[in-house]
C-alpha cells in the first residue's frame, strides 16, 4: 500500500508538456487562450458549416461587363479578388504543462488529428448530421465543439473538476460557432465507476456535472462516440475499454473513432526502444480480417472489439501551424458481435 501511494504521489508532482502549444510565451505557467486557424471547405449540399465564418468572394470579369470610366477618361477596372477562402478561429484554454492526472487541461497532437477527422466527414458527407455523439476524456473539448456545429446533442466528458471547468470555459468561450438547437452538456465520466452514471439527486457532490435520468436515455442512443490521446497508461486503456463495452453494449451500432499517438520507451525487460502502452492497446482490438477469419471458423472470438486503422493520408490539414508527426493513428472501433460477454 505504501509503495501504490508513493507511485500516485510521484504522478502527481510529475510535470509533462504537449507538442501543442501556439503562441505560448516563454517560461509561462498556468492557463493560456490559443486560437486555432480552421480552414473550412466548403460542404457538400450544405451551407451549415459556412455559418460564422470569414468569406471573401470572387469577382470575375464576363464579356459583357460594362465598363466605367473615371474623368479623364481612362478605364475603371474591378480587380479580382482573391480566391474564395474560409476559416474559422476557435478560442482554447489550455495549460502549458500540467500533472500526468491532468494532462486533459493540455492540448494534444492526437486531439488535432481527431479535429481534421470530424472537420473532414463534415465537409463531405452528412454522416454527422443531427447526430447524439459522446465524446470520452474530452481535455479541452475542442473536437466535441466543432461537433456542436451539425450534432443535435453532443456530451463532453473527463474525470476531475479542474479539467471539467476548464473544458466548460472553452464551450463558453466558443459558443457562438455551435448550431442554433444544438445541446451541449460537459459531464463527468469516470471510467472506474459503475454504468450508468449516478443521477445529480444521488450524488450531490459532482455538483453541476451529475447527468440527469432523460440525459442517460439520451445517451444510451447515442450513435457517436469520439476519443484522442487516452492511450498512455495500462490501467487507464483496460478502464477506457471497460467503459466502452459497456457503452456499445446499449447500442451496438455505435461507432467510436479514436486518435493516439504512440509513445516509446526504453524497457529493461526488451533491451530496446518501445511503445508498450501500444501493444497492450492492440490486445482488445481484432481487425475486420481477423474477424472474417473467426467467422469461416464458426466461432466466437475475443477482442469485444474490431478495429480498422484510417489511412491519415486522406484526411486533409484543416487545422493550421501543427505538424502531424509520423506517430499518430486515428482508428475505426466497433463492438465485436461474436465475442461472449
Amino acid at each position: 500500500m505504501e509503495r501504490e501511494d508513493g507511485v500516485q504521489q510521484l504522478l502527481s508532482s510529475e510535470q509533462v508538456m504537449s507538442e501543442v502549444h501556439l503562441g505560448c510565451p516563454p517560461n509561462h505557467a498556468g492557463p493560456h487562450l490559443s486560437h486555432f486557424t480552421i480552414s473550412l471547405p466548403p460542404r457538400h449540399g450544405n451551407s451549415t458549416l459556412r455559418g460564422n465564418t470569414d468569406a471573401v468572394e470572387d469577382i470575375s470579369i464576363s464579356a459583357s461587363t460594362m465598363f466605367d470610366l473615371d474623368e479623364d477618361g481612362d478605364l475603371i477596372l474591378t480587380r479580382r479578388k482573391k480566391s474564395p477562402s474560409h476559416h474559422l478561429v476557435l478560442t482554447i484554454q489550455h495549460n502549458i504543462t500540467s500533472s500526468i492526472p491532468k494532462v486533459g487541461l493540455q492540448v494534444w497532437r492526437a486531439e488535432l488529428v481527431l479535429t481534421d477527422f470530424v472537420l473532414h466527414v463534415m465537409s463531405t458527407s452528412s454522416d454527422f448530421d443531427k447526430v447524439v455523439a459522446l465524446e470520452l476524456g474530452a481535455g479541452t473539448g475542442l473536437v466535441g465543439i466543432l461537433l456542436a456545429r451539425i450534432a443535435k446533442t453532443v456530451f463532453i466528458t473527463d474525470h476531475g473538476a479542474e479539467v471539467l471547468e476548464n473544458c466548460e470555459k472553452n464551450v463558453d468561450l466558443n459558443a457562438e460557432i455551435f448550431h442554433g438547437k444544438a445541446s451541449v452538456h460537459v459531464r463527468e465520466l469516470d471510467w472506474k465507476d459503475s454504468w450508468p452514471p449516478q443521477e445529480a439527486n444521488t450524488s450531490p457532490s459532482k455538483g453541476r456535472y451529475c447527468w440527469t435520468q432523460s440525459e442517460i436515455e439520451e445517451l444510451k442512443k447515442a450513435s457517436l462516440l469520439l476519443a484522442a490521446d487516452v492511450i498512455y497508461s495500462d490501467d487507464l486503456t483496460a478502464a477506457f475499454f471497460s467503459i466502452l463495452k459497456k457503452l456499445m453494449s446499449d447500442n451496438p451500432e455505435k461507432v467510436l473513432y479514436l486518435a493516439m499517438e504512440k509513445r516509446y520507451n526504453f524497457t529493461l525487460d526488451d533491451l530496446d526502444v518501445v511503445a508498450n502502452g501500444y501493444s497492450h492497446f492492440r490486445s482488445y482490438l481484432i481487425t475486420e480480417q481477423d474477424d472474417a477469419e473467426c467467422k469461416q471458423l464458426d466461432s466466437a472470438c475475443e477482442p469485444f472489439f474490431v478495429g480498422e486503422q484510417i489511412d491519415l493520408r486522406c484526411i486533409p490539414c484543416y487545422v493550421k501551424e501543427y505538424d502531424r508527426g509520423n506517430d499518430v493513428e486515428l482508428w475505426k472501433i466497433k463492438l465485436n458481435h461474436r465475442a461472449r460477454f
